[in-house]
């Protein structure tokens, strides 16, 4: 089965679906490649040949984003900061002392504007929603920041992937898949590249949480 074939055959409704339920786990505080799966959908939306529509793509990325991320801050708000403490001993590789240091930190710096840029970075994303709500802010504020953060990631991102499949198809038509393959490998590299940097304080915060034991004369 040829790639053509598999994609004509996969109906615009399941990915809709895949894209908000991906998204929607995601923003609940469960670690998946939300923003893969956007980019993905978004790329099929710019083949016109295929029905997937970009509007669907981002309106549902929006509806997942904003729905997860109200029952992530209702679990938080019920919950408190002893669930990061539990998360943190079962999966330290995503909520670490370090991970969960920096987002406060972002939190405690940068209020409700923390969750609207959160939606743009992978570490804040998976966590906003339960931190705020573990951390007590006001819902009305949060909500605000959730719907906006969500309407400019999934909007824009969406925006940005179809146009630049469908300039690609118009001016280099047989390579067009090649090109975007090279342009989503570049966002990786600078996605990678972005990651370390936030690596570096997660471990600095980290070691601060728990300090190294004195040496034994």
């Amino acid at each position: 089965m040829s790639v053509d074939v598999l994609l004509f055959s996969i109906p615009p409704a399941l990915v809709y679906l895949l894209v908000g339920g991906v998204i929607g786990l995601e923003s609940l505080g469960i670690p998946l490649p939300g923003e893969l799966m956007l980019v993905g959908a978004a790329l099929l939306s710019s083949r016109h040949e295929l029905a997937v529509d970009p509007v669907g793509v981002a309106l549902a990325a929006m509806v997942g984003a904003v729905i997860g991320d109200s029952i992530g801050y209702s679990i938080g708000r019920r919950f408190g900061m002893p669930l990061f403490d539990r998360l943190g001993r079962r999966f330290p590789n995503h909520f670490g002392p370090g991970h969960i240091a920096l987002a406060e930190r972002s939190f405690g710096r940068w209020g409700a504007t923390a969750v609207f840029f959160g939606r743009f970075v992978a570490l804040l994303r998976i966590l906003a929603g339960p931190l705020a709500g573990a951390l007590k802010m006001r819902y009305q504020h949060f909500l605000a920041a959730n719907v906006l953060g969500a309407i400019c990631w999934a909007g824009g991102t969406t925006a940005l992937v179809y146009y630049a499949g469908v300039a690609a198809e118009h001016w280099l038509s047989r390579f067009s898949w090649v090109a975007l393959l090279v342009a989503v490998l570049a966002g990786l590299i600078g996605t990678i590249a972005l990651r370390g940097r936030f690596g570096a304080q997660i471990a600095e915060l980290a070691a601060q949480h728990h300090p190294e034991p004195d040496p034994v004369e």
